[in-house]
């Protein structure tokens, strides 16, 4: 295993889970290139963002925000953009509102709904089980593919792309774009787990509350985190029905055109 850096942390008082992809190494034909600082940020959704107070993203000059999430999480947690930032939306789970990245906050509101949907071992299951559904539905696909695409446009650079927490439909995001980028597995894998301590620093006050009253705590920590075993389900069905990155690029996403670009403009 390659002993290179993950992306990294950037402090921001009101965006959680704020990261930097700049700096992963590219392996293959990049080898010798990372991903470009500063260009790719990924975090938590923007709903209590203050850009007065807190200028981090405007004073990166941040031009794009693309919001993951589906329309009942937009509504009811609307973006507050940073100054000079163009919206764009991609919903992942569009045909699916209902799945269990979509309901982290709701679950963790409410033990007895959580026990009934995801008790007994389910919980890990049902995000395995939305992993394989990010990579192989339509919706989904049609989602990420816009992301590729507007990534690779000129001009919507520094872009920040996000859903509710930062850790699911963001985490598979960057893995896509990391590995169309030329990143190793191993590097990829590495920048997926590094969100755990700020999602679980970021939900601990609703975890606590789920506990107290009577929530599985083995339920709380599979919704408050990442695992291996997800990303492997989104690899695994990837590989199974496309075999590699590129063709998933080129048969799912249709963004075959969009690659040499994407990687001018996001590799130095």
């Amino acid at each position: 295993m390659d002993s290179e850096p993950t992306g990294r942390a950037v402090e921001a008082a009101t965006v959680a889970n704020l990261r930097d992809l700049g700096g992963i190494p590219l392996t293959g034909a990049g080898q010798g290139r990372s991903v470009r600082p500063g260009a790719l940020l990924r975090s938590a959704d923007l709903a209590h963002h203050d850009p007065r107070t807190d200028p981090v993203l405007t004073e990166r000059g941040v031009q794009v925000v693309f919001d993951l999430r589906t329309t009942g999480e937009r509504e009811a947690a609307p973006d507050v953009l940073p100054t000079g930032a163009r919206p764009f939306v991609g919903d992942v789970l569009g045909t699916r509102p209902g799945a269990a990245p979509a309901r982290l906050t709701r679950y963790l509101d409410d033990p007895v709904l959580a026990e009934q949907e995801l008790g007994g071992g389910r919980a890990e299951r049902r995000f395995e089980d939305a992993y394989r559904r990010m990579v192989l539905s339509p919706g989904a696909c049609s989602a990420y593919a816009a992301l590729v695409q507007t990534a690779a446009d000129d001009g919507t650079h520094p872009l920040l792309f996000h859903c509710t927490a930062g850790k699911d439909r963001t985490g598979w995001g960057a893995a896509v774009l990391l590995l169309l980028l030329g990143a190793g597995e191993d590097a990829v894998r590495r920048e997926y787990l590094a969100v755990n301590d700020a999602v679980r620093a970021r939900y601990e006050p609703y975890v606590r509350r789920f506990v107290e009253r009577g929530g599985d705590p083995e339920i709380a920590a599979v919704l408050t985190e990442v695992r291996p075993a997800y990303l492997d389900a989104a690899l695994d069905a990837l590989t199974e029905r496309w075999g590699d990155i590129e063709r998933y690029a080129r048969e799912a996403l249709r963004v075959e055109a969009a690659l040499d670009r994407l990687r001018a403009e996001l590799t130095v």
